[in-house]
């Protein structure tokens, strides 16, 4: 049977960004069964036995207790789970010295749904059919941005300015705020701090210049705080959550070893929760109650906190050294490689300048290795013009261990100096 889609129909049914070549990656995969293959592709995070047991023991909580059933038999309210806003605004208000109150917070089914709702809330067309632009103030970004309006020409980038360090062997991501635009064309902002999948830190200061861009039109700024802290807390430098009458704090569980119940946070202005938490009711009722009263226990024990910044983060942030010092000893000093400066998440992101090949032709060649990363010119989305540095970068997964990681960097160094010698015996 064919069904005949409409023009929505077919623009949702088709995968956009990272999740195309994954379909690649699990052909791969499933014909090495048998085959030594480091796959450095995953944006899954490890189970943690420390993690783990914390879920573990919050279910156990929840099973022997009275409220069970309250939980799971019934339904509830659109704007999120009661006991899980309460400890949310709690927490919150003491760790930041805040007066949120449960109207501050919506939980959606994870993230992803968020910006969803956000994208198409905000942007697209409006009753008088002008197009309001869902702006990405620096890209690369994540590659799920790409597939979350209705609207896809309403998906706008900026290109970054670039800080590089040559002798390092490293280099930076900001905002070029001498490009940057926000006008009444602009439905809402939004980028991921800690970003997937750079691992960049949006400064302090520079948050707060977006939002002071923002602020005057009433545009609503996103930012996406899945690897931020206070949980995850995956954040290797200094860095504060920021909060504002047009700022929208975006979170997820998922880093926090909850991705398969989905749970998804947002804090921010009454009117801002209230438009997103009616979208909500249409499209889905609520989120899962089950997976908020876990989180609601976890959050209220000050447990998942501490385990965010006490297990997540260093783990996670030893895997980047293990990368960084085995990229350092492989890599010729002469070769025009920069690697991203680890400030967060769970990814590195190598940039090959010049690259003489693209980067899906070197992650084939990677392939044949044994070695699986993500090229980088999914991560791109809403990016109008032609940039070679779009095609010159991957990133690689930290979820290996530390051998798989090791042995990954060594081969990719490997790959790369031919790729390079290649080129110059050609030319």
């Amino acid at each position: 049977m064919k069904p005949a889609l409409t023009k929505f129909g077919a623009q949702m049914s088709k995968l956009t960004g990272v999740r195309a070549i994954m379909k690649d990656i699990d052909e791969t995969l499933r014909a090495g069964v048998g085959q030594e293959l480091m796959n450095l592709s995953a944006g899954n995070p490890l189970i943690l036995p420390e993690v783990e047991q914390l879920w573990r023991d919050c279910t156990a909580e929840l099973l022997s207790s009275s409220e069970y059933g309250e939980v799971v038999c019934r339904y509830g309210y659109s704007r999120g789970y009661s006991p899980l806003t309460q400890a949310v605004a709690k927490d919150f208000n003491k760790r930041y010295g805040l007066n949120l109150t449960e109207r501050n917070i919506l939980i959606t089914p994870g993230s992803q749904t968020l910006y969803f709702y956000a994208a198409n809330v905000f942007g697209g067309y409006n009753a008088n059919n002008e197009l309001k632009e869902i702006v990405l103030p620096l890209s690369p970004d994540y590659t799920g941005y790409g597939g979350v309006s209705l609207v896809p020409e309403a998906l706008f980038a900026y290109k970054p300015t670039l800080d590089i360090d040559h002798s390092a062997h490293r280099f930076k991501y900001r905002p070029d705020f001498s490009k940057l635009s926000i006008t009444q064309s602009t439905g809402c902002v939004l980028f991921s701090r800690p970003c997937n999948p750079t691992g960049n830190v949006v400064t302090h200061e520079e948050v707060e210049k977006i939002a002071a861009l923002a602020a005057p039109l009433d545009v609503p700024v996103l930012i996406d705080s899945a690897y931020a802290p206070p949980f995850p807390a995956l954040n290797y430098t200094e860095m504060t959550p920021v909060f504002g009458e047009n700022i929208l704090h975006c979170m997820s569980l998922s880093k926090a070893g909850l991705p398969g119940e989905r749970v998804g946070i947002a804090i921010g202005n009454e009117k801002l929760i209230e438009a997103l938490e009616c979208f909500q009711a249409n499209a889905s009722l609520h989120s899962s109650r089950y997976g908020q009263a876990i989180a609601a226990r976890a959050i209220e024990s000050g447990e998942l906190a501490r385990i965010s910044e006490t297990v997540i983060r260093p783990f996670y942030k030893n895997k980047f050294a293990v990368l960084e010092s085995t990229l350092e000893a492989a890599m010729p000093d002469n070769l025009p490689w920069l690697l991203h400066r680890g400030e967060g998440a769970i990814f590195a992101w190598i940039w090959l300048q010049d690259l003489p090949i693209s980067d899906t032709d070197f992650y084939q060649q990677l392939k044949k290795v044994g070695v699986i990363v993500v090229p980088g010119n999914s991560f791109f989305p809403g990016l109008r013009e032609e940039w070679p540095h779009k095609h010159q970068c991957f990133r690689v997964s930290l979820t290996g261990s530390d051998e798989e990681i090791k042995i990954g960097m060594q081969r990719f160094a490997k790959v790369a100096q031919e790729v390079y010698r290649s080129a110059a015996v050609s030319v």
